[in-house]
């Protein structure tokens, strides 16, 4: 029997998945990351045959992720900020309305924060996404990560070391590691979603991302509860607040973090999709 062509592969994949209810384009990124090649690469290769091991490999990742396994937990990255990054079943998949509470922070540094070192906490790191980006973006930032699980504290360590970032590392819940000092700016993306909502997530996000990361007590609010609590002993003036929310939560965040700072600017504000996904607090 002669080995399959490439476009025989990645047409019978596509195809599979499709009928298992999955994004057809997930058999291109999971034949790009077994032959690895770029997206042109494979075009450019697509008459070209692959080896028996080769293609036994990539089926057996298509039959997982047809069951719900996550695509990034079959190639083990995902990109974020235009940098990749390494993730695992101990951390949340990082999403891209992340990128979008990067891209306000750094436009609200420039115009509040006059130190040219601010020192910057990112509570919840996970696999560190938000902490490593905001210390790529500003080299002389002095960037601080919590979380409270140890394994993914391992995950953000590994990412940050490949990337060249040096962030410190506290383990411990919320802000609880934090209060040593105070700080120009408090980023945090805690988990938001309610137990109740467990049932209407998507299995591939339900049964595979570390439930520690999704759900929160209280319909959600629970940890932007305890952080509304924590963060005024622990915000320089001028300082910044940024947390992400579920699209629901935006009103009652922002009355969260309004009664913790009376006399601070805070606002929600929506994410490309028209969707309210960040809460910004302004202690000038």
């Amino acid at each position: 029997m002669t080995n399959k062509r490439i476009f025989e592969a990645l047409n019978g994949a596509s195809s599979f998945l499709k009928e298992n209810g999955r994004e057809e384009a997930v058999a291109r990124i999971l034949l790009q990351h077994e032959l690895g090649m770029s997206h042109a690469g494979l075009l450019a290769s697509m008459r070209d045959e692959i080896s028996e091991d080769m293609y036994e490999r990539f089926w057996n990742k298509i039959l997982k992720h047809a069951a719900g396994t996550p695509v990034q937990h079959l190639t083990g990255v995902e990109e974020f900020y235009g940098r990749t990054f390494h993730v695992n079943e101990n951390v949340l998949i990082p999403r891209p309305e992340t990128e979008e509470l990067i891209e306000e922070t750094l436009q609200l540094i420039k115009r509040y924060i006059t130190s040219p070192t601010p020192s910057i906490a990112d509570i919840g790191t996970g696999s560190g996404i938000i902490a490593a980006t905001m210390k790529c973006e500003m080299p002389k930032a002095i960037v601080t990560a919590t979380d409270i699980s140890p394994d993914a504290l391992k995950v953000a360590k590994e990412n940050t070391q490949r990337l060249g970032a040096d962030i410190a590392f506290k383990q411990g819940d919320l802000a609880e590691p934090l209060y040593d000092q105070t700080w120009d700016v408090i980023l945090s993306n805690p988990p938001y979603i309610a137990h109740s909502e467990a049932p209407e997530l998507a299995d591939s996000v339900r049964d595979f991302e570390p439930h520690l990361a999704l759900f929160a007590e209280n319909e959600g609010l629970a940890l932007y509860e305890k952080l509304a609590q924590q963060l005024p002993d622990l915000l320089k003036k001028p300082g910044i607040i940024g947390l992400e929310i579920g699209h629901t939560q935006g009103r009652a965040v922002e009355a969260m973090l309004k009664a913790a700072f009376p006399e601070a600017k805070v606002y929600v504000k929506k994410d490309i999709n028209n969707n309210d996904r960040m809460v910004f607090c302004i202690n000038a």
